[in-house]
């Protein structure tokens, strides 16, 4: 008998040890939108995978088991649940790749950048046995981190802990798809290609997106945390004279993609955030990128927070922190061509050195609605003061975007939504 009666208290004692968090997390994978929360809820709304049988539940913890339940980028309704932390930059036995890994046909940091130097090249595009091998040994690595995400998918972490490390989650013409509570980060390029530009000194370009989204339409971004974490660009080298930049943005909504609400996420410790819309003369873009931002926060990001064009996009109970030793801002507000941002209640921090003005940044831009805006804790006319500042260089935006914003959750003070942000954006805080 006292035998039993210590088992049994053991099992007790074992279930009372268990944490919190691991027994009384809500299931939230089957979560849908909910109704009025953006622009991806309307048009019948954004459902994932919420139907997906039982068949079609899975839970991963490693690259290969992530890919076999992605399955290839169908539209079968499914749901994956991310567990821990998978490496996306590892093979088939798990064993984890680096860049010499998938270096190729005598590709060669140091023996490229003797081949491409501007100053024997010239401003011509690279071509010649190094880019060919550059070009070999980046589609190895593209062959294990870009992800194709289909459509009728919920893909979610489980726990405060999930993390998905050096992929590029692809969203290509998928439609009704959710990413929820799920943190990614270095999207790492191990082979950047130096585009020369005449009369100029050229740039470094990168190839991966933690998150890209190329026509793809019903998308619910939520309570995810997306950063350069491991590999901070600002540590890397100068290369003929440019930053040799790792990683491309940390979320692009591209090619005509529509109907998007990204909400209570973190974008941190990068440089270029958010692209909606990709060029100017894409005018098949006109009428869509319709995109709500809300409750996010940006820390430590240099520029495009978002940089918009042609779209429709809402934007509001936005925390922006520009840390105090930033030396790179540039702006957080992109307004571009034919564009459309319509800016309520967000709230800016950062240091002296930044002005009013240097939040918003215009090209070819001609409108930017904005009010209630908070900056370092005082209401502030943000367009005003950008026309007032760029008078007589850049042409003045007026207020007037063309609509205004119908879809939408209760919009808080600027006050009251920095303080709601702080606590609770980000992977890992889904109440």
């Amino acid at each position: 008998m006292r035998i039993r009666q210590t088992a049994v208290l053991t099992t007790l004692l074992g279930l009372l040890c268990v944490p919190a968090h691991a027994e009384d997390a809500r299931d939230i994978s089957r979560d849908t939108l909910a109704p009025n929360d953006g622009w991806a809820a309307a048009d019948g709304g954004t459902t994932g995978g919420s139907t997906a049988d039982d068949a079609h539940v899975f839970t991963v913890r490693n690259r290969s088991e992530l890919v076999r339940a992605l399955d290839g980028g169908s539209a079968t309704p499914k749901i994956i649940k991310v567990a821990g932390t998978i490496d996306a930059n590892t093979d088939d036995d798990g064993d984890h790749l680096d860049c010499a890994d998938y270096a190729t046909d005598g590709y060669g940091t140091k023996e490229y950048l003797a081949a491409y130097d501007p100053r024997t090249w010239g401003s011509a595009k690279p071509s010649g046995p190094q880019e060919e091998a550059r070009q070999a040994s980046a589609a190895r690595q593209a062959e294990r981190v870009e992800l194709a995400v289909g459509s009728n998918t919920t893909l979610v972490g489980l726990g405060d802990s999930a993390v998905l490390k050096g992929a590029s989650l692809q969203l290509k013409d998928a439609h009704n798809v959710i990413v929820r509570n799920l943190e990614l980060r270095d999207a790492y390029d191990c082979f950047p290609v130096w585009q020369p530009n005449t009369g100029g000194l050229g740039d470094w370009k990168t190839a991966y997106d933690n998150i890209w989204l190329r026509g793809a339409t019903h998308v619910w971004i939520d309570h995810v945390t997306l950063s350069d974490k491991g590999h901070l660009d600002e540590r890397e080298p100068t290369y003929f004279g440019r930053n040799y930049l790792r990683h491309d943005g940390l979320l692009d909504i591209t090619n005509a993609s529509d109907l998007v609400t990204v909400s209570w996420s973190r974008f941190a410790d990068h440089d270029k955030a958010i692209l909606i819309g990709n060029g100017d003369t894409a005018t098949g873009d006109r009428g869509r990128l319709r995109v709500t931002l809300h409750h996010n926060e940006f820390e430590s990001v240099v520029q495009r927070a978002p940089r918009v064009r042609f779209g429709q996009v809402h934007l509001y109970n936005n925390r922006y922190v520009v840390p105090a030793d930033a030396h790179d801002y540039r702006y957080s507000l992109g307004v571009s061509t034919e564009s459309a941002v319509y800016a309520e209640n967000n709230a800016f921090h950062t240091p002296g050195h930044v002005e009013v003005a240097d939040l918003v940044k215009s090209w070819n831009g001609s409108a930017l609605h904005q009010s209630g805006t908070l900056f370092n804790g005082f209401p502030v006319d943000l367009l005003a003061i950008y026309n007032a500042y760029n008078s007589g260089s850049e042409r003045d935006l007026t207020a007037d975007v063309g609509w205004t914003p119908t879809l939408h959750t209760k919009i808080d003070s600027a006050e009251a939504a920095d303080r709601a942000v702080a606590r609770g954006a980000g992977a890992g805080r889904i109440p």
